[in-house]
C-alpha cells in the first residue's frame, strides 16, 4: 500500500492497483485475469472500467502507482543518512535489506519492474516508458550516492559514478532474474559482495 494511504482507507482504484501488484509478482501480466484481481478486492468488473479504459491503460497506472511507491522508499533510504550516516554503508545496508526481505517474504520475486520489464517491453510502449523513467531515477539516486561518498572518501574516487550507478543497477537487475531462476538469494549476496569490492577504496 502507498505511504498516502497508509493512515487512511485506500481508494477503490488503490485497493485494485495493490492487488493487482501482489497477484503479478507471482504470476505475470497476461496470465493474470481482471476477474481474479477484482475478486480479490470484491468489487464488480464496471468499477474496473470506471478506472481503467483497457488492461494496457491499468497496466500503465499499475506501473505507475509501484515505480511511486518504489522510488519514495528509495529516496529515503538511499538521499537520507536514516539507514546510515556513511554513503557507503548506507548502499550496502539498503541492499542486505532488500536480500532479507525476499527471505521473508518467500517470494521468488519482489520487485514488479524486475518480473514484468521483459514482459512489457514489446507489448506496450506506453508501459515500457513508465519502467526506462523508474530506471533512470533510481539509478540518479545510487549516483547522488556514490558522489556523496566519494566526496567523503568512503567509496572510490576514481570512478564514473554515473557509469558505476547504472552498472551497479543493471547488475542487481541480472541477479534478481538469476535469483528466480534458482530460487535462491546466492546470487544477490554475490552482486553485493562485487559492489563491495568495487566500490570500496580500500
Amino acid at each position: 500500500m502507498s505511504p498516502a494511504t497508509a493512515t487512511t482507507t485506500p481508494t477503490t482504484k488503490e485497493r485494485i492497483l495493490d492487488a493487482a501488484e501482489e497477484i503479478m509478482l507471482q504470476k505475470s501480466f497476461h496470465s493474470v485475469g481482471l476477474n481474479e484481481i477484482l475478486s480479490a478486492v470484491k468489487v464488480p468488473k464496471g468499477s474496473f472500467y470506471h478506472y481503467f479504459q483497457s488492461k494496457e491503460q491499468f497496466g500503465v497506472e499499475l506501473l505507475k502507482h509501484y515505480v511511486a511507491e518504489a522510488s519514495a522508499h528509495k529516496r529515503r533510504a538511499l538521499l537520507t543518512t536514516e539507514l546510515s550516516e556513511d554513503p557507503f554503508e548506507r548502499l550496502m545496508v539498503y541492499w542486505d535489506l532488500n536480500i532479507a526481505k525476499m527471505m521473508d517474504s518467500g517470494s521468488p520475486c519482489s520487485c514488479l519492474v524486475v518480473k514484468l520489464a521483459s514482459e512489457v517491453a514489446t507489448f506496450s510502449d506506453d508501459m515500457r516508458a513508465v519502467l526506462a523513467d523508474g530506471i533512470r531515477e533510481w539509478t540518479g539516486y545510487l549516483e547522488k550516492v556514490i558522489l556523496e561518498g566519494q566526496a567523503r572518501g568512503t567509496i572510490r574516487k576514481e570512478i564514473d559514478a554515473k557509469v558505476t550507478a547504472m552498472t551497479i543497477h543493471d547488475l542487481w537487475m541480472g541477479a534478481s532474474q538469476r535469483m528466480q531462476l534458482e530460487r535462491s538469494v546466492a546470487p544477490l549476496r554475490a552482486a553485493t559482495l562485487f559492489i563491495r569490492h568495487y566500490l570500496s577504496p580500500a
